[in-house]
């Protein structure tokens, strides 16, 4: 068992709500896109699978998805959705659960790899990711860039999300690296507010790509986003894959 939080079945049960958005079909298209052609003809292995958010649909595109979760529940509700279709999963931590066969693809979206809040849990989850790859095989991560440019002298908190049944601000502690994710959302029309918050340790590309040569694999391509646009130095998030060594 690692540090990452575990999600409970009220979570599970909301998720896909919540995230009804994030799952349509133009927000996804291009993730999808892009890691469909990474792994080909080949086998991937989602970290953290969810309820299937990312991987169903993957699966329905013709790409073999096999997938770790550590949340009972989450998987649970992603099992129930398909039936035949539904990716296999394994209940365990990504950063040291094994499944068998090679992989062309392990990928790891959604902020995830925060969820795990050591360095040296995340140096694993890349090692289990090399693991799992066989040669010339991509592991890819989807991360924001912590927001610490927002901060000035003394300001601890940033928000993230303020609209009419959601309230997100994020709480840094700059010497840990870790930041705490609250949340207040409307449920109903009674105006009552349900507040919830999660721990993540935020990490830079720099950092990121050590932990990647620790594990013996080898930056190939970093981006913006899905569709591909330049990182730089105002990009919000990162899309970067690594590529392990014929």
């Amino acid at each position: 068992m690692t540090s990452s939080e575990v999600w409970n079945r009220a979570t599970a049960d909301r998720y896909d709500a919540e995230e009804a958005e994030n799952s349509s079909a133009a927000v996804l298209g291009p993730a999808l896109s892009f890691l469909a052609g990474l792994a080909g003809s080949g086998r991937a292995l989602e970290f953290a699978i969810g309820t299937g958010r990312v991987g169903v649909p993957l699966r329905e595109r013709g790409v073999p998805v096999v997938g770790i979760e550590l949340s009972e529940p989450m998987a649970e509700v992603l099992r129930g959705k398909v039936d035949e279709e539904t990716p296999p999963v394994v209940i365990g931590d990504m950063a040291t659960t094994v499944v068998p066969g090679e992989f062309t693809l392990v990928y790891l979206v959604y902020n995830t790899i925060s969820n795990l809040l050591t360095q040296d849990e995340q140096v694993e989850c890349f090692r289990n990711a090399a693991r799992h790859l066989g040669p010339g095989g991509r592991f890819v991560i989807e991360l924001g860039v912590p927001p610490l440019r927002s901060l000035p002298p003394g300001q601890v908190a940033v928000p993230f999300d303020v609209s009419e049944r959601h309230l997100g601000f994020d709480t840094f502690d700059l010497v840990e690296q870790v930041l705490v994710s609250h949340h207040f959302t409307r449920d109903g029309e009674d105006g009552r507010y349900r507040r919830g918050n999660s721990r993540h340790r935020y990490a830079w590309p720099a950092e990121l790509d050590l932990m990647a040569r620790i594990a013996g694999l080898e930056l190939e391509r970093r981006v913006a986003d899905w569709d591909g646009a330049p990182f730089t130095q105002d990009s919000g998030k990162h899309i970067s894959v690594w590529r392990k060594p014929v």
